[in-house]
């Protein structure tokens, strides 16, 4: 008879790619660039807002901050194809039309 082990494999832990490693420079970097980006955004809404909602309560608008370009839907993801369409090779940002902006629910 052989004798059975009872002992489990060792668990291996670590990185699935360790070569890919992103300093924390470049991630404060990049956290930086985004927090840039959305206030940039969220500029163009707040001068947007008084104008657009009465008449687009509850849609959705997406900015191109770039140019200051908009584009209001009351679906999201239509909103977001009209923006890629005229600035395809650019980065939006969707926004709810309401007070605070927020476009979803928890």
């Amino acid at each position: 008879m052989s004798e059975s082990t009872s002992q489990k494999p060792a668990r291996r832990r670590g990185r699935i790619f360790p070569e890919i490693t992103i300093s924390p420079e470049e991630l404060a970097r990049h956290k930086a660039e985004g927090e840039a980006f959305s206030q940039r955004c969220w500029a163009i809404f707040e001068r947007l807002k008084p104008e657009i909602i009465d008449k687009y309560y509850g849609w959705y608008i997406a900015i191109e901050p770039d140019s200051g370009d908009y584009f209001i839907d009351v679906d999201k993801e239509v909103a977001l194809l009209k923006a890629r369409h005229k600035h395809p090779n650019a980065i939006h940002h969707i926004f709810g039309i309401n007070e605070t902006g927020v476009s979803g629910r928890i």
